[in-house]
């Protein structure tokens, strides 16, 4: 299955939720270009509040999906690829009714966005998450996930 993706996720508290945290949050990229690799392989990028939203950047080879990479639900059938993202069950708010899953053709690509609050430990201060899975069916040039996506679903819900 040659698939390349990218997944960006944002990590933050509430100092980040309003003013210059809010600020800096916002400005954190949703796609970077990826690194010269083979297809499959799965580019991550983390930022964190606590680093200023400073990138964090690991490759690891095969297509998303693999066990290390429990974030979506890929099939090749029929010359299409069928990509479902899975939400995290710990993460808030639920969502019942979720998006079907989106078939690419080969050299088409999807951007999937969720966001999470979750609770601390032991009834700690929440933490929100916003992730980013660009994804595409084929090969891909190193700045492909910073253009216009062919699909784009988002999941973005008011985190209070």
């Amino acid at each position: 299955m040659e698939t390349v993706a990218q997944w960006v996720r944002t990590q933050w508290t509430k100092r980040s939720r309003g003013g210059p945290g809010a600020t800096r949050r916002n400005a954190a990229p949703i796609a970077f270009p990826l690194p010269a690799r083979q297809a499959p392989f799965v580019h991550e990028v983390l930022m964190h509040e606590h680093d200023d939203f400073q990138p964090r950047f690991s490759t690891h080879e095969g297509p998303p999906g693999s066990p290390s990479d429990t974030g979506v639900l890929l099939k090749e059938t029929n010359g299409l690829l069928r990509v479902q993202l899975v939400a995290t069950p710990l993460g808030m708010p639920r969502r019942w009714r979720r998006p079907p899953a989106v078939r690419l053709a080969p050299g088409h690509w999807l951007r999937w966005q969720i966001n999470y609050r979750f609770t601390g430990p032991h009834g700690g201060e929440w933490t929100y998450q916003l992730d980013t899975l660009n994804i595409t069916y084929g090969p891909a040039p190193a700045n492909l996930f910073l253009g216009t996506p062919t699909h784009h679903i988002t999941e973005l819900a008011p985190l209070r």
